[in-house]
């Protein structure tokens, strides 16, 4: 009726704008607490790699590094393991097991990082100390990034990369099967119908046309994965070196954080650079986001 205010858009669109609102709020104060140091820093700031409190130098590229090396052998675990856990559950699993299993994996959602950060120092250690690194070293010890710095010690990398991928695979399965569901069952019978198996079809129109939902699977956990903090703590130290290997302990730019804002939150250029850090981090998963944001609309141009 002429006249009559439209509720449901109005509600919608206040919900939006809240939204929004806290986003940029959130941005904005880490981005004004950080100013100082960014400002006094520049460049240097995301270059250099001497954090000093005592000499006022705040360079955070060893945890930068530290954090891609983390993320990256994380994705490298988590992604073909969420991926095809989708790919059986929405197109071969029998209805009755998917019952079991998905929400089995939806489960890992609901526990606790520090819990993960337990289980990861006091099982997990034990066995990549004893059985995992030792046959990983012996076999690929000849390339750097396999050599073991410290045989003693299960703690590293990769044992934190194990714990970060069973956290995120809930993730990437859940928007990679609900993707993949949603391709229309004619594209499959239409691949079938010109001879392609069942793996063809798959692999040639289920997934390429599921590709932007499975992408923003992936970035979603991978963004989890390099906020994460209290199990990435337990797991790899706060050791403030370049990691040399998968197996060498770090520090990651969400652990500096955490290790440090206890002792410096009441001392203002401190806490200006600890902030610097997440914002930094902020900028970087933005620039992940849009990346995948532009492999789905590729995708979904191709697919048109």
């Amino acid at each position: 009726m002429p006249g009559k205010i439209d509720v449901p858009r109005y509600v919608f669109l206040g919900c939006g704008c809240i939204t929004a609102t806290v986003v940029l709020l959130v941005f904005g104060f880490i981005l004004l607490t950080a100013a100082p140091v960014l400002q006094k820093e520049g460049i240097s700031f995301v270059t250099g790699t001497i954090w000093n409190y005592d000499t006022h130098q705040y360079g955070i590229l060893v945890f930068i590094l530290g954090t891609i090396l983390l993320t990256v052998v994380t994705m490298a675990l988590a992604i073909p393991l969420a991926i095809f856990t989708a790919i059986f559950l929405a197109e071969w699993a029998p209805a009755s097991l998917e019952k079991i299993v998905r929400p089995l994996i939806d489960l890992l959602v609901g526990i606790p990082s520090v819990v993960y950060g337990i289980f990861g120092f006091f099982v997990l250690e034990r066995i990549f100390r004893d059985t995992i690194k030792p046959a990983l070293s012996s076999t690929l010890g000849f390339i750097p990034a396999f050599h073991d710095p410290d045989p003693g010690s299960g703690l590293g990398i990769l044992l934190g990369a194990t714990i970060l991928s069973i956290m995120i695979l809930p993730t990437i399965a859940a928007v990679s099967q609900e993707s993949i569901r949603s391709i229309p069952d004619s594209y499959r019978e239409a691949s079938l119908a010109v001879g392609a198996t069942k793996w063809q079809t798959i692999k040639k129109v289920v997934i390429p046309a599921a590709l932007p939902g499975i992408v923003t699977g992936v970035v979603l956990g991978m963004m989890r994965a390099m906020g994460e903090t209290m199990a990435v703590v337990m797991v790899i130290g706060c050791s403030q070196h370049i990691p040399v290997s998968i197996f060498d302990t770090g520090l990651a730019m969400t652990s500096k954080i955490f290790c440090d804002i206890g002792y410096y939150f009441a001392q203002p250029e401190p806490r200006s650079a600890l902030f610097g850090i997440a914002v930094v981090l902020f900028l970087i998963e933005m620039g992940f986001v849009g990346i995948a944001r532009a492999i789905s609309a590729g995708a979904a141009k191709r697919m048109k």
